[in-house]
């Protein structure tokens, strides 16, 4: 049956080639059998290139077809105005369902490609359900609640200034200054909404916000593991930061707001980036849930600053046996006691920074000016967050 269609495909090739010969042809007729020997002839490449490849054609190899000649024809009519364009296929002439299961399927520079091809595709291709998967994949794991409350209170702002420009232009002032042209101002006015309508996107929309975080316009809060490049004074910690993307790197920049200025961290990976897992400011205590569930050999997060005009940062730890225990496991009663033992095995024995007692009735934040404040802890139950801590392990152990 394929070779009875492509046959029939290169027969009527050679008849719509041959009836050039006959007359002269208008430019109309000229351009319609263009365009019928186009599409025939693409038609034949491509069925050959299937059965070559031994694959069958499916309706779904089909759609893939109709989708290059679409393009393709639509780059072609552009440079022919007032051109006729009944009796072509188009995109558009597909089903709803079958149209949307194309457009799902694409990346996000295909999409950007289909959307210059006319109005209506540029508003199916800017859907929020279709950019709301390629948000997740590339920015989910770095991108929380915090980050999008920041988003909408950035696009708010920015609507408040439009709207504060567009009273000042049309104030008293604008009507009594030399050289106002109503006429001139209206159609001015009109051709940059008709401008504005077709480039730009809704500033609320989800792929206004995707195109702005891989941009680099948008800063954002996340959290940054180990942070200024591997300090020693900062192994096995996770600091708040605002961050901001480099395309060109496949990295971010951080700013970090310690006490007093602002810190700045280049070339960060996606490794070493998380969505806060606490929604709270990295000044506030956070109010510990787990201490009587604490047993040895729990993994843990625990706030930690140097003094309390610093903000926190989550230090990873252990929970230890406490000096007192004679046994391990069943001959073990430290879950019993009110005092619990974290350990943070970063750091040599003997080091100050290597074990800190709480009460765990009692505890809200210990410490000193010398030995700094802890804070709130998190008891960590998954395994991916341990295991992201463990891959964060320093070559040597920190004295």
């Amino acid at each position: 049956m394929l070779y009875f269609l492509i046959s029939f495909v290169s027969v009527s090739f050679l008849i719509l080639s041959k009836s050039f010969t006959i007359k002269p042809l208008s430019l109309g007729e000229g351009r319609t059998k263009l365009g019928a020997i186009g599409f025939f002839g693409s038609l034949s490449s491509w069925l050959i290139c299937r059965l070559r490849k031994g694959s069958t054609s499916t309706p779904c190899s089909f759609l893939q077809f109709f989708l290059g000649m679409s393009l393709r024809k639509k780059s072609l009519v552009s440079k022919v105005e007032n051109e006729e364009e009944e009796g072509k296929v188009s995109l558009l002439d597909l089903p709803d369902l079958p149209l949307e299961c194309i457009l799902e399927h694409l990346s996000p520079s295909e999409l950007c490609s289909i959307a210059r091809v006319c109005t209506s595709l540029r508003d199916r291709c800017w859907s929020d359900h279709l950019w709301k998967k390629h948000m997740e994949r590339k920015w989910g794991k770095v991108f929380g609640d915090a980050a999008y409350s920041q988003w909408k209170w950035h696009v708010a702002s920015k609507n408040r200034e439009k709207i504060s420009n567009q009273q000042n232009q049309k104030g008293i002032f604008a009507f009594i200054h030399g050289g106002f042209s109503p006429f001139l101002w209206i159609k001015a006015k009109s051709e940059k909404a008709t401008t504005q309508s077709r480039s730009s996107l809704p500033e609320d929309s989800i792929v206004a916000l995707y195109f702005s975080l891989e941009s680099g316009k948008f800063w954002f809060p996340a959290q940054v593991y180990n942070r200024e490049n591997g300090h020693a004074g900062f192994m096995l910690s996770c600091y708040d930061a605002q961050l901001c993307y480099d395309i060109r790197s496949d990295t971010f920049v951080a700013r970090y707001s310690p006490h007093g200025r602002w810190t700045t961290e280049e070339n960060i990976k996606w490794d070493r980036l998380r969505v806060p897992p606490i929604a709270s400011s990295s000044h506030a205590l956070h109010i510990s849930d787990c201490l009587d569930d604490l047993t040895p050999g729990d993994h843990i997060e625990i706030q930690w600053r140097r003094n309390k005009e610093f903000p926190y940062g989550w230090w990873y730890g252990v929970i230890g046996h406490l000096e007192q225990c004679q046994g391990h496991g069943n001959h073990c009663h430290c879950h019993h006691n009110d005092m619990v033992m974290l350990e943070f095995t970063q750091y040599t024995a003997g080091s100050r920074w290597r074990q800190a007692v709480i009460n765990r009735k009692h505890h809200r934040e210990k410490g000193n000016e010398i030995d700094g404040f802890y804070g709130g802890i998190r008891k960590l139950h998954s395994q991916e967050e341990i295991t992201r801590w463990k891959n964060l392990w320093p070559t040597k152990i920190v004295e």
